[in-house]
């Protein structure tokens, strides 16, 4: 290799976060740093310590402080960045479900069956899909997470302030979020804080599963019973705390799974409902309430439960 191709080979980079990318994800950082990496590489070069932070080894949802040092690996550039596939049917959803919007930040309706993000094996989800049917827009962050099943209430930040406050919020836990679920069997009662701890584990098949443990962290989930039905029980879930799989673990510990939740849930009692027409997890993000993070006014913002939920409730046989 003569002088010049040498010369020409990426080589190491050490960069400071300044205020501007203050709380930005660490794989975010480096998709819009590296442009025309795939994201698969960029999981991977994290994965095995090629990228650093602070001279550690660090995972890739970790969040950038201002004054980091960040060491990005010499990674070859494509010529021309890989455009990510979004389907059709994921962008015509998201046209259809802007609940709300203004210059700092938008809250989706999100459809049930798509991942708010790409990664391990996802090509695109919500987030990607936001981009490219708003190709105009120079920031679009995802706030909080829903699972891939789970349909409603998603906040998108526009700007970097704004993205900052809104995390703020709810890490300080001042948003009140609100989540509807059809839980299996009776439950008998009206009303139940539960305050179990959660921990985030692996199951043998590599599956990430969350269990009940007292070394895991604080969790807290208010249920109250809406509705009673012959075989189901339709419930408001209020958490208090944000964890991973939280509702759905929870409600899985009153005895009663939330239907179609193929995780938590119980095998036989899915399937009957499945032959009912419950092709989903039945859990829906109905209502975020939560100061503006520029105007400081409260909003409270409310997501309609899906037409396919509402019509199979209708016939459920109430008790």
């Amino acid at each position: 290799m003569n002088s010049e191709e040498k010369s020409a080979l990426p080589k190491v980079q050490l960069v400071e976060i300044s205020e501007e990318n203050c709380d930005q994800r660490l794989d975010n950082f480096l998709i819009t740093r590296l442009k025309g990496v795939p994201k698969s590489r960029i999981y991977r070069i994290v994965r095995k310590g090629e990228v650093r932070v602070n001279k550690g080894r660090v995972d890739v949802k970790y969040r950038l402080a201002a004054g980091d040092i960040v060491r990005i690996p010499p990674v070859r550039v494509a010529e021309k960045a890989e455009e990510t596939f979004v389907g059709q049917s994921l962008k015509d959803a998201l046209q259809k479900n802007i609940l709300y919007e203004d210059e700092a930040f938008l809250v989706l309706n999100k459809p049930a069956g798509f991942a708010v993000h790409g990664g391990s094996g996802i090509n695109s989800g919500i987030i990607e899909g936001l981009r490219q049917i708003r190709p105009e827009a120079h920031f679009l962050e995802l706030v909080h997470r829903l699972d891939r099943d789970t349909s409603g209430c998603l906040l998108v930040a526009k700007k970097r302030s704004a993205l900052r406050k809104l995390h703020e919020l709810f890490r300080d836990d001042h948003v009140q979020k609100t989540y509807i679920a059809l839980l299996a069997g009776q439950w008998a009662r009206k009303k139940l804080v539960v305050t179990a701890p959660l921990l985030k584990n692996v199951s043998k098949g590599g599956e990430r599963m969350v269990v009940i443990s007292q070394a895991g962290k604080e969790a807290e989930t208010l249920f109250r019973r809406l509705k009673l039905f012959r075989d189901s029980t339709l419930v408001e879930a209020s958490p208090k705390t944000g964890r991973t799989h939280q509702i759905r673990v929870h409600a899985a510990s009153l005895g009663h799974p939330i239907v179609g939740d193929d995780r938590y849930g119980i095998d036989e009692v899915n399937r009957g409902f499945k032959a009912r027409g419950y092709k989903r997890m039945f859990l829906h993000a109905e209502k975020l309430k939560f100061q503006h993070p520029v105007t400081g006014e409260s909003l409270t913002i409310l997501a309609p439960l899906p037409q396919q939920l509402e019509d199979l409730l209708k016939h459920e046989e109430q008790v």
